[in-house]
């Protein structure tokens, strides 16, 4: 289980700046074993990425979350598990994808880059 916070405001607005650490905190119970926070600004939208996760499949550090491709383009907070993961994985490596950790979640992240919305049919969890 994990727990995930998001907010998502545009640039100028009047949204009081957001006490990570206390989000953070609410959330521990909810995923004991990792945290992390991302602030990402783009075009005139500010979001904020706050998570705490259980670690199952990959227990390194490099399934940490808030996650993003190695160019930033994309980021995702992910709770839940795809069962088909290692198929998904094999595939996209034939295709030209490089994978950073052993978690499902990157699999999700890079299935996303490579088949756009199309990628969520095709996989196989909860």
């Amino acid at each position: 289980m994990c727990g995930i916070f998001g907010l998502v405001n545009r640039r100028g607005s009047d949204q009081p700046p957001l006490d990570g650490a206390a989000i953070l905190a609410s959330l521990r119970h909810r995923g004991p074993d990792d945290s992390g926070s991302a602030q990402i600004e783009g075009g005139d939208l500010r979001c904020s990425f706050h998570q705490t996760r259980l670690s199952i499949l990959d227990l390194s550090p490099a399934g940490h979350q808030p996650m993003a491709t190695a160019d930033g383009r994309y980021w995702v907070v992910f709770n839940g598990e795809i069962y088909n993961h290692a198929d998904l994985r094999a595939e996209l490596e034939m295709s030209g994808a490089h994978f950073r950790s052993r978690c499902d979640t990157e699999v999700a992240l890079e299935a996303y880059v490579a088949w756009g919305a199309a990628c969520l049919p095709r996989f196989r969890g909860m």
